[in-house]
């Protein structure tokens, strides 16, 4: 469907989100269990062993406590099945059977937007007949034979070549224009979307000739595209792609991804291979979770739509030099995104293997093992630095060296990652994290300088404790402060002594830091550099780090849920001493909302 901003009106969408029961919506994808009034079940989105995915059917709204996914069925549908938002709402309003309205448009723009909308759906009844024809030449044509005899050989079952819908193309240099009796309308949407060739006005040719065919499908199971593989070495290419065309775009798709998610099993990881046959016959010995890049190499949209799925990343490659240069091209795109639980691993086969022959000779157990002890991101690149290096690394200039070439990858990590990768740099070199960080021209925030808030020796003293600091719901409501500080005079003495008294040293930083924009007439800057030269600098360089968006609505509801964490931890601080119960949470709530 071709998206057009603002085409779908709003009250459309909020009758359908009235009409759609998001229960339903999910359970169809992931099985729910009742938990009193809502339901639970592990998190699509995160792989966690207890619980913490819920659905409210009175709120009509999913939240996990784990990674913190939310919304309502719309998001749901475009996380879980990948679709764009105003697929979601097509697909969803075709399951509760409500034609989907558009906005006012002049009679030319109601045509030319109905036309481009046909015009599509027949490029994707064009590539669905393409696929019932090859799967049935894989049947039936004789000279399918050496195509079978080829799936038997690679231990690929009927039933695995009947999921992945995998087809035979014929040789000869017409036989699917014959076979689909395709008329001048007919072969120009096949021309269209790749399957025929233009060689000049009138004439033109099949692209895949005597080849097995592996149908490639979008979120929803349309088939967008082919992949045909070669059955003698004498041909080449070995792997042939649809181009790019009006419904296929090679840097958003990942073969065997629609196969993995109709599997309805929850894996922890995705394994990224190289070619279609190494997913088939993953799947073939019960690994549902490879998927395959088309052709190209790994793009940055490749790795969102990955992250969406799971935390962890194993990308397989060959151990030769093509291999490791898509390994080193795969590091770059991930570094910016290491965030949080997510992470990378590189598995590098033997020259001549391929995960299929891997798994024959060790068995699944030994494969997954492989995968186990796969390399993570920060031991590929620190050990292929070292590689690099045309001086030993121990000796001054070696540990130059090393600086130098680590730091662009420093630079391009983000957060706690980037102190992590600058700290195992200096754990190399044997210098001061701060030190590394400061030649590299970084500030992660996490380490401070003898010149910072703290001097060397304290610095050196307690950076493992800072590397693994996080934000937490006291540093996030000083945050909040820093939007909202007259938010400060809500915090009664009372709250201020449990604060500045606690045995959580983020909750003394809160503390202090209201009492400084209470006692400075909250000049936020003024409070924030104040608790820096406390000997908090360390929490306020995490403050620092971002910044929450002037939104009114957003912060409300921030504020409402850090001071119910922060009121309910230090009453359980306290042995319940406290009392911060329901009536103070409700004063400070009201206070802000009215001022």
């Amino acid at each position: 469907m071709v998206e057009q901003s603002g085409s779908i009106p709003r009250s459309f969408i909020e009758s359908l989100l009235a009409r759609a029961d998001v229960v339903q919506v999910i359970n169809q994808r992931v099985p729910l269990k009742k938990a009193g009034t809502s339901y639970k079940a592990c998190c699509p989105f995160h792989d966690e062993k207890t619980p913490s995915f819920n659905v409210s059917s009175t709120k009509q709204f999913y939240h996990c406590f784990g990674c913190g996914a939310s919304g309502d069925a719309l998001k749901f549908l475009m996380d879980y099945d990948g679709l764009s938002f105003v697929e979601a709402v097509e697909s969803l309003a075709a399951q509760y059977g409500m034609p989907v309205p558009r906005e006012q448009l002049s009679p030319a723009q109601q045509k030319s937007q109905q036309q481009k909308q046909q015009k599509q759906r027949d490029l994707y009844d064009v590539m669905h007949l393409a696929a019932k024809y090859y799967r049935m030449q894989l049947r039936d044509h004789p000279d399918s034979e050496q195509a079978k005899a080829y799936l038997r050989q690679r231990g690929l079952s009927p039933e695995i070549a009947k999921e992945f819908v995998i087809g035979f193309a014929p040789p000869g240099w017409d036989s699917l224009q014959t076979g689909l009796k395709a008329d001048a309308k007919l072969k120009q949407q096949l021309i269209e979307v790749g399957m025929l060739v233009e060689k000049d006005a009138n004439r033109s040719y099949d692209r895949f000739r005597n080849r097995i065919m592996f149908p490639i499908r979008d979120g929803r199971g349309r088939v967008i595209a082919f992949g045909g593989r070669v059955l003698t070495s004498e041909e080449q290419p070995k792997y042939l792609n649809s181009p790019e065309t009006p419904i296929f775009h090679k840097s958003y798709t990942l073969y065997g991804l629609y196969e993995m998610r109709q599997s309805r099993q929850k894996f922890d990881h995705i394994l990224v291979v190289e070619g279609y046959m190494d997913v088939v016959a993953l799947a073939q010995y019960g690994i549902r979770n490879a998927v395959a890049t088309l052709g190209t190499a790994t793009t940055a949209e490749h790795l969102d739509i990955l992250f969406r799925q799971v935390n962890e990343v194993v990308f397989c490659f060959d151990g030769d030099q093509a291999g490791l240069k898509a390994a080193w091209k795969a590091l770059d795109l991930a570094l910016p995104l290491m965030e949080k639980e997510r992470s990378v691993k590189f598995l590098f086969l033997a020259e001549g293997e391929d995960p299929d022959s891997t798994v024959r000779k060790e068995g699944v157990a030994g494969f997954n093992q492989r995968v186990l002890n796969a390399l993570s991101l920060s031991e590929f690149l620190l050990q292929g630095l070292q590689g690099k290096l045309s001086f030993p690394v121990n000796s001054i200039e070696g540990r130059q060296q090393l600086v130098a070439l680590a730091e662009p990858y420093v630079q391009s990590a983000q957060g706690l990652y980037q102190f992590l990768l600058a700290e195992g740099v200096a754990h190399i070199v044997g210098l001061p994290t701060w030190r590394v960080e400061k030649q590299m021209n970084v500030r992660s925030g996490f380490a401070q300088s003898n010149s910072g808030y703290k001097n060397q020796k304290q610095q050196a003293g307690t950076e493992a404790q800072n590397a693994i600091k996080v934000v937490t719901i006291a540093l996030k409501m000083v945050r909040l402060l820093l939007r909202r500080p007259h938010w400060a005079e809500f915090f009664s003495e009372e709250i201020l002594k449990d604060l500045v008294n606690s045995v959580n040293r983020d909750y003394v930083v809160l503390g202090v830091f209201v009492k400084q924009l209470q006692t400075n007439q909250y000049d936020a800057q003024f409070a924030l550099n104040a608790v820096a030269q406390n000997g908090y600098g360390e929490e306020i360089a995490l403050v620092e780090q971002s910044e929450l968006p002037n939104d009114e609505a957003f912060l409300l509801a921030e504020f409402e849920m850090a001071i119910a964490a922060i009121l309910t931890q230090l009453d359980e601080q306290n042995l319940g001493r406290s009392g911060w119960g329901d009536a103070e949470l409700k004063r400070l709530i009201a206070l802000a909302k009215n001022r």
